[in-house]
């Protein structure tokens, strides 16, 4: 015993002589940092906020209305255009999978739209209210060209009319489009940003204690390349036979997303915000055209030096074909995770859990990477999403990726477990939350997030952690949005991973909370993601960073699946981008995950002696936090 004792005692002196300032061991002192931020006061703090929720509000708006074009338009390419009712059919096929959408008319070009196919009914206000502007939708589209209507109010709702031709220009798609999403996605962020006093204190009975195919080919190596062409991924080159009106190429332009257009003659360069050389291959041989091509590059007949993670800007990573990737998703190329898809990808054998307010079980971004999960708020029922919250973290770590759809995920080929812990107030109770870690643990989860939490040390909480920890499991899990040090749980104990939010400028989010427990920061402003009911959201926390560490992790285990869970931890802090002061500091942890770095570390046979500082003082923390109060 007393051999025991002295062994413990020569460890803690060694880590206090090892560790650097700033580790969990030194409490933070505000007064030393010089990366500190200046304290708001709380209005600033509320203005903060507020400013932060309504650009997730103006994001997850064009989100929406980008979502529904593109739902249009395939809806129009799958019509039967027989019978009457086999169009009513299919329409209602859409309706189902896309609740929001009130109203669908299917309407021939030369008859007016009341004769058209309907599918969904509207009362005499909403009809009064969207009337003109359905027929301003109908207009347009027989002239060939989409309409969106201005948004439309109604008792506090937001609506808006979408009108979109079919490409045979023969008949058109007309809608109306109820945006509820705005408003779950205000109600949710108010709550989930602390914007409003939460939980509700009257229900729960309590009181406040504080992220194709141009026969395309792969080169991994110089000698790969030899004999190979490249081509701009988003951009192709068009003769027409005859030169486009301007009508004509503002529709094109429309059509295609179009960023930029270029012109010699007859002959077009047109670059896309979101399809790729294929897709537009495709449509362009609809019209008049002598050919289409790639725009291919030419290159200067010299040997061009490259790191093993390709360009240094990250420019030479794998670009997904997501619709609202290139646009909205700026949280992947900052964290490098475009990069790392060379290194790894992922694993089925690698199962995540998301314990949270479950997950929509019906996403169309989601399907295939969805496991068997369960409910704790109400046993007898689904782990079905019914705030949006879980859905979205599921989102940022496995979304499908190149499917033309939506948002990209971090991982390809990780499966998410559904855990329920959280009600349709998004709040849960110490049982649930362990209970449900405990069940991921049992039913194969080896990564675990938990984009939850509060104030309290609650030894059932630890207990289900350690239980999770024991057997090998990489618990995630977000600090919080209250811009305090105040320690988060489960964040805060020694077997959890905490991660603090940055913004695009790889600064702390001004929400996010921060401390001596902190391990690394990833991105938690302005995530675009999966959204109950196939719809998507753009929202802003700590509960948006976690999943982009709990997708690394995944990936790391899934590159080298011998790695325990505390090595996998190590490879995170010791990989990650330092930020603000030299070494690990209370607002950044060691610093902003890094995909690259993490897997080339994961992916070594062996560890360098030129890690080993890094390790030992890593280890000597764990056992300081775990065993010395």
């Amino acid at each position: 015993m007393r051999r025991t004792v002295v062994t413990l005692l020569v460890i803690i002196v060694c880590a206090i002589i090892i560790i650097p300032a700033g580790s969990r061991l030194m409490r933070f002192d505000p007064s030393q940092q010089a990366e500190r931020k200046q304290r708001m006061n709380p209005q600033q703090e509320i203005r903060a906020k507020q400013s932060l929720l309504r650009h997730d509000m103006e994001q997850t708006d064009i989100m929406c209305r980008m979502q529904c074009f593109r739902d249009f338009r395939q809806a129009l390419r799958q019509l039967p255009h027989s019978e009457a009712g086999a169009v009513r059919s299919s329409l209602e096929s859409v309706r189902a999978k896309h609740p929001h959408i009130r109203q669908l008319i299917w309407s021939r070009h030369g008859t007016p739209l009341k004769d058209g196919t309907k599918a969904g009914e509207l009362d005499a206000e909403l009809l009064a209210m969207a009337g003109p502007y359905m027929a301003k939708a109908k207009k347009a589209a027989e002239s060939g060209r989409p309409y969106e209507s201005p948004q439309l109010k109604r008792d506090g709702e937001s609506y808006f009319v979408l009108g979109v031709p079919a490409v045979n220009g023969h008949s058109s798609l007309i809608g109306l489009v109820h945006q509820d999403i705005l408003n779950k996605v205000a109600e949710h962020q108010k709550k989930n940003l602390r914007i409003v006093v939460y939980p509700d204190e009257k229900r729960w009975r309590i009181k406040a204690t504080d992220p194709d195919t141009l026969n395309d080919v792969k080169v991994r190596d110089a000698e790969d390349n030899e004999g190979k062409s490249h081509y701009h991924k988003n951009e192709v080159v068009v003769k027409f036979r005859k030169q486009p009106t301007p009508l004509q190429l503002a529709q094109i332009q429309r059509d295609i997303h179009c960023l930029e257009t270029k012109k010699i003659g007859n002959t077009y360069v047109f670059r896309s915000r979101y399809f790729t050389a294929k897709q537009m291959m495709d449509y362009f041989k609809r019209w008049g055209i002598e050919y289409v091509e790639p725009h291919f590059l030419y290159l200067t007949n010299e040997t061009a030096a490259r790191n093993a993670a390709g360009d240094a800007d990250g420019a030479n990573g794998e670009t997904p074909n997501d619709v609202l990737f290139q646009r909205y998703q700026w949280n992947l190329p900052i964290t490098k995770t475009l990069q790392g898809w060379h290194l790894g990808k992922g694993s089925e054998n690698v199962k995540v859990a998301v314990i949270d307010t479950g997950v929509d079980l019906n996403h169309e971004d989601l399907q295939g990477h969805l496991l068997k999960g369960v409910n704790f708020v109400d046993e007898n029922e689904a782990p079905q999403d019914d705030v949006g919250h879980g859905t979205h973290v599921a989102g940022v770590i496995s979304a499908l990726v190149n499917n033309v759809d939506g948002v990209a995920g971090m991982t390809w080929y990780n499966r998410i477990i559904p855990v329920k812990v959280l009600d349709q107030t998004g709040a849960g109770s110490t049982y649930t939350v362990a209970k449900g870690i405990i069940w991921a643990v049992d039913h194969g989860a080896k990564v675990i997030n938990m984009s939850l939490g509060n104030y309290v040390d609650a030894e059932f909480l630890h207990d289900a952690v350690k239980y999770a920890f024991d057997r090998d499991v990489v618990l995630i899990a977000a600090s919080g949005n209250d811009n305090t040090d105040k320690p988060g749980y489960p964040a805060a104990y020694p077997e959890v991973f905490a991660v603090s939010a940055t913004d695009w400028h790889r600064e702390r989010a001004s929400f996010s909370n921060y401390g001596d427990y902190i391990d690394v920061t990833a991105p938690g402003v302005n995530i675009a993601s999966t959204f109950m009911n196939n719809q998507y959201a753009a929202l802003s926390g700590t509960s948006m960073a976690s999943p982009h560490v709990t997708a690394l992790a995944a990936l790391i285990r899934s590159a080298n699946p011998k790695l325990k869970n505390t090595e996998i931890m190590d490879i995170m802090r010791q990989t990650a981008i330092d930020l603000g002061a030299k070494g690990k500091d209370p607002y950044y942890g060691y610093g902003q995950i890094d995909v690259v770095k993490a897997l080339q570390y994961a992916r070594q046979p062996a560890l360098s002696p030129a890690h080993w500082p890094q390790i030992i003082r890593s280890k000597l923390e764990e056992i300081t936090r775990r065993y010395v109060k």
